[in-house]
């Protein structure tokens, strides 16, 4: 144990660094330290002298330890002390061996010398001549035994002074390679940033952002100049391992002419039908050829004039780490934060904006397979992530009774509406009407750890998509978002975790696994893959992609269980038809990098409407003075708005202490347009919209909502 470990121990303890052992007779041992001293007592003399040599190695490797801990004591920087520590860990391991069998040489030495002394006295008794022999040749053994043994100690500290002596060489050289490694991070670095200007530049030229195959080239290139940017992180950043079953199938594109095989002996096969895939009027093809603005309804129908662009992003420098130093092991909800760290919108509109790819809803509406449905569902569930790629700052959180609507009806087809429904824990419930006939609603409380190098986000709750003609219900839930390099580094943001879609009422299911980053890994980063299955857990489509680019949907001819992994998994092999695009990100506006990275959805939702609820988002004051730059006027305004939050929780508390005291029920804080009721589906307690709202906004009568900013 260490020293700290020793200044805090129990009662009674014995310090073995400093501990004297001596036995009495054949079954008894002392151990004094000081003015303690324990006498025990073993059962034979076999099982003391186990003790005795089980003790004597522990009071060694004590001694050592006391040793290397006064040695490391000294005033070197932490930097070095952990550099020495990695370059001497293979000199003191063989050390510390090489010092057990000196402990364990001595021991042979005292216990030979012992038994040497106990065989001249059976020499010197008057036994018969053949047993004076048999000792005799007993003691030679025994001093042969001893040479050998020192022989042994001598040739390992011959090898550990040779160890030393090329000590530094190793660390000259482990030197070098710890500078050839910072000098190629930081020329990847500067690649990554030309690569980035001249894939902009190129975006800027007149004559390349013509035409449909261009416009995709462009957000293509766009998304891998953004994963070159995430790519830049220094020897401080923490990666995930590789998952060792990450490939849970494997997937052949076959010919759709020939995808048939004949007389197949492949156990669990299953075959398709490929003309299905390829017909003219189908969803996919319409979602595969549909171009951004045809698939955003830009020219179909009328749409209001909306910003597109924010005052930029003011540079001001802040000391994180005197902030963020007492924040460790802390929720996040809970500490008291600056501005500096958000961005100029609130949780609910970050949960609006999983409405940006509203439209693959609408295309859901028109298939006729509830398979091929799950596919548009599957995607949609991924585009919510594809916003979040460098939107590393904090949203702010929700005042209690705060609301945020986006009305869209006339424009889009669907009207959504936010409520923050409890403070602690978060949560705020979501409702979204499509009158092109789906229903999305949702409950989400956010639980966040900060762990030092990075922040975990885990999205609480389920998410509820209905369509009107069908009735199909899907239900899934989010995967952890984590930011990594908190403290030092740039920051970066990744997925991970699976996520099952379930539909309720044809029990269909898809299951997606978002695959964490590995630096070690050779798969494509933030990728996703998936398989939609029927209720008899048959196979009909493969999803792939990132959920930061695209996601493809891939038709499956031919099913077979392939060979067994070297884990002893069985992977399922997936013969498909070409793969079939159903969701492409858009590219960010012009300028995004100086804006908080939004993109063109997430920038009109803060811009003010009128005949909004007064406890709206848009009209919350800190948010607005962060937007226009003014950011020490927005910290103060934050602060304000914060404490009389407070002000009204103590009261509510006093009530609830007051009610309690007169024996009355105290219902506490009540939602203004939802309600909580189970889940028929999930057996879930969650808010639904109980209605209202828009009925208020017509009348613009307001008199339930309270006055929170």
């Amino acid at each position: 144990r260490t020293q700290a470990e020793m200044a805090h121990t129990c009662r009674g303890t014995i310090n073995l660094s400093t501990a004297h052992i001596d036995t009495e007779d054949s079954c008894n041992i002392v151990l004094s330290n000081g003015g303690r001293t324990y006498h025990l007592k073993a059962n034979s003399e076999v099982e003391r002298q186990r003790w005795v040599t089980a003790l004597e190695l522990a009071k060694a490797k004590a001694i050592r330890m006391r040793n290397n801990q006064s040695d490391d004591s000294g005033d070197e920087e932490p930097a070095s002390q952990s550099d020495k520590s990695e370059l001497h860990g293979p000199l003191k391991t063989l050390s510390s061996k090489l010092e057990d069998l000196s402990t364990c040489n001595e021991l042979i030495a005292k216990h030979g010398a012992a038994l040497q002394r106990s065989l001249s006295e059976l020499e010197n008794l008057r036994l018969p001549a053949d047993s004076g022999e048999k000792i005799k040749a007993v003691n030679e053994r025994a001093t042969l035994f001893r040479i050998t043994s020192n022989a042994m100690i001598n040739a390992c500290r011959d090898f550990l002074d040779l160890a030393e002596s090329h000590s530094r060489k190793w660390q000259r050289l482990l030197q070098h390679e710890r500078e050839q490694r910072i000098r190629l991070e930081e020329t990847i670095e500067q690649l990554a940033k030309q690569h980035n200007s001249l894939e902009r530049a190129c975006r800027g030229a007149p004559g390349l952002a013509s035409g449909t195959a261009s416009t995709a080239s462009t957000a293509k290139g766009s998304v891998q100049s953004a994963k070159g940017e995430a790519s830049d992180e220094d020897e401080e950043t923490e990666y995930f391992d590789a998952m060792e079953d990450a490939p849970a199938f494997i997937t052949v594109t076959a010919d759709p002419k020939h995808h048939r095989r004949s007389g197949s002996n492949l156990s669990g096969a299953s075959e398709g039908h490929p003309e299905d895939w390829n017909l003219e009027d189908s969803v996919f093809e319409s979602s595969n050829q549909s171009s951004y603005n045809e698939s955003t309804g830009k020219d179909l129908l009328p749409r209001k004039r909306r910003r597109s662009r924010i005052p930029d992003k003011p540079n001001y420098s802040l000391n994180l780490w005197s902030i963020m130093k007492n924040c460790i092991g802390k929720e996040l909800s809970k500490i008291p934060m600056p501005v500096n760290f958000n961005e100029p919108l609130s949780m609910l509109q970050r949960l609006t904006e999983d409405l940006e790819y509203h439209e693959l809803l609408d295309k859901a509406v028109k298939c006729e397979s509830s398979t091929e449905q799950m596919c548009f569902v599957a995607a949609f569930s991924v585009s919510s992530y594809s916003t979040t790629v460098h939107r590393t700052a904090k949203p702010f959180n929700p005042l209690l009774g705060e609301t945020f609507e986006l009305d869209r009806l006339e424009e889009l087809g669907f009207r959504s509406l936010c409520e923050q429904v409890s403070h602690h824990p978060p949560a705020a419930a979501h409702h979204v009407y499509s009158r092109r006939g789906w229903t999305l609603w949702q409950e989400i409380t956010i639980a966040s750890k900060f762990r030092g190098k990075y922040l975990s986000i885990m999205p609480l709750g389920a998410i509820h998509l209905e369509f009107h003609s069908s009735g199909n219900h899907y239900v899934w839930r989010k995967v952890t978002s984590t930011v990594h390099n908190i403290i030092v580094g740039k920051l970066w943001i990744d997925q991970s975790g699976e996520i099952e879609i379930v539909n309720h009422k044809s029990k269909d299911k898809c299951q997606l696994k978002f695959t964490p980053y590995s630096y070690f890994s050779r798969d494509v980063p933030r990728k996703v893959t998936g398989v939609v299955s029927d209720a008899d857990g048959k196979a009909h489509y493969v999803m792939s992609g990132t959920w930061d680019e695209k996601m493809e949907c891939s038709k499956i001819t031919h099913s077979s269980h392939g060979s067994s992994s070297t884990e002893g998994k069985q992977k399922t092999v997936y013969q498909t038809l070409s793969p079939k695009v159903l969701w492409r990100k858009y590219p960010l506006p012009e300028n995004a990098e100086n804006m908080y990275f939004f993109s063109e959805l997430a920038l009109t939702l803060n811009e003010p409407e009128e005949r909004v609820a007064p406890t709206d988002s848009r009209l919350r004051p800190d948010q607005r003075l962060m937007e226009s730059g003014r950011w020490d006027e927005a910290n103060v305004e934050k602060q304000r708005l914060e404490e009389k939050q407070r002000a009204v929780r103590r009261r509510r508390e006093a009530e609830a202490v007051e009610a309690l005291e007169e024996g009355k029920d105290y219902e506490g804080y009540t939602p203004l347009w939802f309600e909580r009721k189970v889940d028929a589906v999930t057996g879930e307690l969650i808010c639904v919209y109980k209605g209202g709202y828009w009925e208020a906004k017509d009348k613009q009568d307001w008199s339930v909502c309270p006055d929170i900013f």
